[in-house]
């Protein structure tokens, strides 16, 4: 009998919702990358095929991936596009999850440092989402274990989204339309007339759209499963000199997501006028890791600029030149700092920087880039990056 009650109610919930007009009903079937099976999606990936991250030594093309997430369930990562682009998540409805991680921008913000709720910069940079069901840490001073853990941060920190849990859940229960996709994305949790949205809900249906950001079809990969043509001679040089003894760019930045997700002290500088950051140190009470940071994932780079975790470098070319200007010649001084052993003096040329960039540039794979919703349950229009400061339209909110 009860069975009979939830469906009819999901089935009324369907009926009555409308967005601008427009009954919507939750996808049913999985991002693209993604099969299918047993109610949820996997991910289906040519290096599902190699064997390890071992199997052909540091930089190998046919390398395998870490462990990811999957498992989430068509509608729940349909619903959680819907709140990844609704501003009705933040305190005063002005900015979504993509105001700092907009998809036209890399999942970045093409700012220096984010803007978050109180228009004031916040620490650092926005890092790209893509393939962060990869990742084992989050932030750039890795001290969130889960995608879940990372949004608790964004939502209620008062410099970003500054939201509330009892606000954020009395906002979306207030509104029928967000009411009859949670029915439909969580069926089993709806089975009365008095089921209201719940917190894990909520931070389900956004890990499980953040973790379908899949981006692994680049030009790049396409030569690693065995098309030669893929690259051009100039990025084939690239290549070599990324995986040479001699730059060690591979040794840190592993494909195939081009980051051993491991915390480096490199030096980088601050900004002009910014103050030292003391990075990992803080949240791992560690004092070898002052300046530490999370080496960034390389894939889709030249859409994520300015560069290093403070948007020290405008250019992917002032990026890579950093590395070949001697170890630690950026170090402030009165800072005593442990650069991590990869980063020594490889003495590049400008042609082989120039190289090393053309080769970068083969990462961009936006193929599976999500769409951004027309128009929202909650009546807002959606949030991407539009924000700015004077002067300045690299400062801008994001994952710190």
């Amino acid at each position: 009998m009860m069975r009979s009650f939830s469906l009819a109610l999901l089935l009324i919930l369907i009926s009555t919702l409308a967005v601008a007009g427009e009954t919507v009903v939750l996808r049913e079937d999985c991002p693209p990358g993604f099969e299918l099976t047993r109610g949820h999606c996997e991910l289906r990936t040519l290096y599902q095929l190699y064997e390890s991250l071992q199997s052909a030594g540091v930089g190998g093309l046919k390398t395998g991936l870490p462990e990811h997430r999957d498992g989430f369930s068509p509608r729940e990562t349909d619903l959680g596009r819907y709140l990844f682009f609704d501003p009705v998540l933040s305190a005063d409805g002005s900015l979504s999850c993509a105001s700092c991680h907009d998809p036209n921008r890399g999942f970045a913000d093409g700012m220096g440092r984010s803007i978050g709720i109180t228009g004031a910069p916040v620490k650092r940079s926005a890092p790209t989402l893509w393939n962060v069901a990869f990742l084992n840490s989050f932030f750039w001073d890795g001290r969130a274990a889960s995608l879940e853990e990372q949004m608790l941060g964004r939502l209620y920190d008062p410099m970003e989204m500054g939201n509330t849990p009892e606000q954020l859940l009395a906002s979306l229960n207030d509104i029928p339309a967000y009411r009859a996709l949670f029915a439909q994305a969580f069926p089993a949790e709806f089975t009365n007339a008095a089921a209201d949205i719940q917190l894990h809900q909520i931070y389900r249906a956004l890990t499980a759209f953040q973790v379908s950001l899949v981006s692994l079809n680049s030009r790049y990969d396409q030569y690693a499963h065995g098309y030669a043509e893929a690259l051009t001679e100039n990025e084939k040089e690239g290549l070599n000199i990324f995986r040479s003894f001699v730059a060690r760019c591979a040794e840190c930045h592993t494909p195939p997501l081009f980051t051993n997700q491991q915390i480096a002290v490199i030096g980088t500088p601050e900004p002009e006028g910014l103050p030292f950051d003391p990075g990992a140190e803080v949240p791992l009470n560690e004092p070898t890791q002052r300046g530490g940071f999370k080496v960034p994932s390389l894939r889709n780079i030249e859409l994520t600029a300015p560069y290093m975790h403070s948007g020290r470098f405008e250019t992917l070319r002032d990026a890579a030149e950093f590395y070949t200007k001697g170890r630690g010649h950026a170090v402030p001084e009165g800072e005593d700092l442990m650069i991590h052993w990869h980063v020594w003096e490889p003495n590049l040329t400008d042609d082989e920087l120039d190289r090393l960039v053309d080769f970068m540039k083969t990462l961009t794979d936006e193929s599976f880039k999500p769409k951004m919703p027309e128009n929202l349950p909650s009546g807002l229009t959606p949030a991407h990056n539009t924000l700015a400061v004077a002067g300045d339209t690299r400062i801008g909110g994001g994952q710190q």
